[in-house]
């Protein structure tokens, strides 16, 4: 059985009715969303997403008379979704005062470095590109699209989301998500028990549940943030669907419901606003899913103020301000939309980018996702089953199945191997990229002159994974070889790599191995040399004098400007040559 949130012809209506076209009118007060907030991780990204954004609004592709916000976390520590939650909320009543009272405001998180999904971390993962629409939809769009009936159901108040997941699910003919309790109100999926791991789990009163309803809206007992199973079991989390389900074996009758969405009524949103007074200056990572809710409910415990599992760095302050969260929190009513016909996807990481862009025939049904989107002959040059997204081919191209080619130029005979991702790029005709990779161009900055960096890496490969030293660089898998193995086929010395940033952290995101080049091309170019050389191919000695680069230091200099020029001369190419076909 599928899942929709929308059918593809209700989703195109909907889109149309709030993305105007350039007759259409501004949204009504109460039709949609007052303010649409961004997050982001400092005040870079926080340009570039303003910029971004501006540029949309200007070329009327988003929804008019609403506000477009982007709030930067403080520098210093990273402060995690809460922080930024708390911090977005202290900067709405700044700017609304009392007013703030009665809007229904969107918020987004979209900060942090995207390290599992590199294409999206110069320009950010809000603007990922979905294969829909005309011009190409990015997942700005596509949130606004999925929550276009939210608004007036709901009351004064703030819905949290992140930029990297999309939630499918189907209401029947009579119900509606809405958000009208006091407190919290959560949106929960029912998902197999591996998947609760991973995500946060709610623990229900099940004298409330009917399993025959489409949609439900329960009390919640307490709130899991990725348990383990024998938790889940032991606290009560675990239903079971009545036989007859279509259930094929005994783990598939049980289940447990997985968070994704929540939504802070306006009183709720006051009493987080004073909950950072109390806390000060956030020095620690505080997470809105495992902090906030796991505070809510009359079940919930101070237990898990002590675990830092799921904290990517712990710092000394973290344990005392979750109880202080806490006990400011505490008795807070969590509320939960049981969507009993439903789906979440994420798409945060290369393998989920594939996977559901190129691979998934589920969400592509559901959804309407194309295999070819606001591109140039993609159809004529394409494999089935692969997704090509506002890009030029020129004849002769060849894309595989299983792969994603966004915002590039392939020249004539050019061709990429299965299951890559190829984005930013201009690729030289006849030039072939493997199979199994991850392309990238950045546009830098480099000594007061504009230059280009190609990163490369398997898609497999973990930017994030670090090692105390570079002498033991060869711990880090680069292409699924030793990092000392594979710079050795460039006539690099491990011993002399270099690594951006702290000395004490050593990973592919900061090893320093990219040259700086004065054009795209050359830069994809030489790239492409050295990656078909690390997979066994002839050895290289890159020119003396050569400037390596780490994608770090790529995103400390890039050239925003530029990219997003490259990108609009792909726009305008398409569109001219669309005209020109109609003709």
């Amino acid at each position: 059985m599928l899942f929709f949130i929308l059918s593809r012809r209700s989703c195109l209506k909907k889109l149309c009715h709030v993305f105007p076209s350039p007759e259409a009118r501004e949204v009504q007060p109460g039709e949609f969303w007052d303010v649409v907030v961004v997050t982001a991780a400092d005040e870079s990204q926080r340009d570039a997403y303003e910029l971004q954004i501006r540029g949309k609004v200007d070329r009327r592709e988003l929804p008019l008379g609403l506000h477009y916000k982007v709030f930067s976390d403080p520098p210093g520590s990273k402060i995690g979704n809460g922080g930024s939650t708390l911090y977005a909320l202290q900067q709405l009543d700044e700017l609304y005062g009392k007013a703030l009272g009665g809007l229904r405001v969107l918020l987004i998180h979209a900060g942090g470095l995207s390290q599992r999904l590199p294409s999206a971390s110069a320009l950010g993962k809000i603007f990922t590109a979905v294969p829909l629409g005309d011009p190409l939809y990015q997942m700005l769009e596509l949130k606004l699209a999925l929550y276009v009936d939210f608004p007036s159901q709901m009351k004064p108040g703030v819905l949290v989301t992140c930029a990297d997941d999309i939630e499918l699910y189907s209401t029947g003919d009579e119900a509606s998500v809405s958000f009208d309790k006091p407190g919290f109100t959560a949106l929960a999926h029912p998902s197999s028990l591996s998947t609760g791991t991973t995500h946060g789990v709610f623990v229900l009163d099940s004298t409330q549940k009917s399993p025959d309803r489409e949609v439900e809206n329960v009390s919640c007992l307490r709130f899991l943030h990725k348990p383990t199973v024998e938790k889940m079991r032991g606290s009560g989390a675990v239903c079971r669907r009545r036989s007859g389900s279509g259930s094929s074996s005994p783990s598939d009758a049980e289940f447990v419901y997985t968070d994704s969405t929540f939504y802070v009524d306006f009183d709720a949103a006051t009493s987080l606003l004073a909950l950072l007074k109390e806390l000060g200056p956030l020095d620690c990572e505080v997470d809105a899913y495992g902090d906030f809710l796991q505070a809510l409910g009359p079940g919930a415990t101070m237990d898990y103020t002590g675990d830092a599992a799921n904290v990517a760095e712990e710092e000394s302050s973290l344990v005392e301000v979750r109880r202080k969260i806490f006990r400011f929190l505490k008795g807070t009513p969590l509320n939960v939309v049981l969507l009993n016909n439903s789906k979440f996807y994420h798409i945060g990481t290369t393998s989920e980018y594939l996977f559901h862009l190129a691979a998934d025939a589920a969400l592509k049904s559901e959804l309407g996702l194309l295999a070819s989107a606001f591109s140039v002959n993609a159809n004529a040059n394409a494999d089935s089953g692969c997704c090509v997204m506002c890009s030029v081919l020129d004849p002769g191209c060849r894309v595989a199945a299983g792969s994603v080619v966004e915002y590039s130029r392939l020249g004539a005979g050019a061709s990429v191997g299965g299951g890559s991702i190829v984005s930013g790029c201009w690729v030289g005709a006849g030039l072939s990229v493997p199979e199994g990779v991850f392309v990238h161009s950045l546009c830098v900055n480099d000594a007061q002159r504009t230059g280009f960096v190609t990163v490369a890496f398997g898609i497999d490969d973990s930017l994030k994974r670090s090692v105390e030293a570079p002498a033991y660089v060869d711990d880090l898998k680069l292409l699924g070889f030793g990092l000392a193995e594979r710079v050795s086929r460039w006539g690099l010395d491990a011993e002399a790599l270099r690594f951006s940033g702290e000395a004490s952290r050593c990973s592919l995101w900061n090893a320093c191995l990219f040259p700086v080049c004065p054009d795209q091309q050359s830069s994809f170019c030489l790239s492409l040399e050295m990656l078909q050389a690390a997979l066994g191919g002839p050895a290289l000695s890159l020119p003396t004098g050569t400037k390596l680069m780490s994608m770090q230091e790529s995103l400390k200099c890039k050239n925003l400007e530029e990219m997003l020029k490259f990108r609009r001369g792909l726009y305008e190419d398409i569109t001219r040559r669309k005209v020109n076909n109609q003709c």
